[in-house]
């Protein structure tokens, strides 16, 4: 304990640095936990649309989503989400929605407008189509 004392007085900028950053993780991992938006894994999806009635929404580009998708996979263009044109999922505002994208990052901002329009169950595949084709998961072509 005193060598670690010593090594924070000795090194401020450097001890700085190292609390910043564990207390940066300790924030986004209360912040993910408190979310109202869910990230979960390719086997919880398949539970969610089989058991649910989940939609499965596919944010990548056109080309990625006719190559692979996840089955029933609805595909969700970026004009749509770009003026936030959610008009074609209103039938499904009460069910489980999985939002899908490629590697699980920029699904985060299509969630999040979801959740303003006012659907009640946004989820995020953690991981994006990485994750479910490294699962061994099936995919349509």
């Amino acid at each position: 304990m005193d060598q670690l004392i010593s090594f924070a007085i000795s090194q401020p900028v450097l001890s700085t640095a190292w609390l910043a950053i564990f207390l940066l993780i300790i924030l986004l991992t209360v912040k993910i936990k408190m979310s109202p938006i869910k990230q979960i894994s390719p086997q919880e999806l398949t539970f969610l649309v089989n058991r649910e009635d989940g939609l499965v929404l596919d944010t990548r580009t056109e080309k990625e989503f006719k190559a692979s998708r996840i089955l029933d996979a609805k595909y969700f263009s970026s004009e749509k989400i770009a003026k936030n044109d959610f008009a074609s999922l209103e039938k499904s505002k009460d069910k489980p929605i999985i939002v899908v994208c490629t590697a699980g990052i920029s699904a985060s901002k299509v969630a999040n407008q979801l959740l303003k329009a006012g659907f009640s169950k946004v989820n995020l595949l953690k991981g994006g189509m990485n994750a479910w084709v490294n699962a061994g998961l099936p995919v349509a072509k």
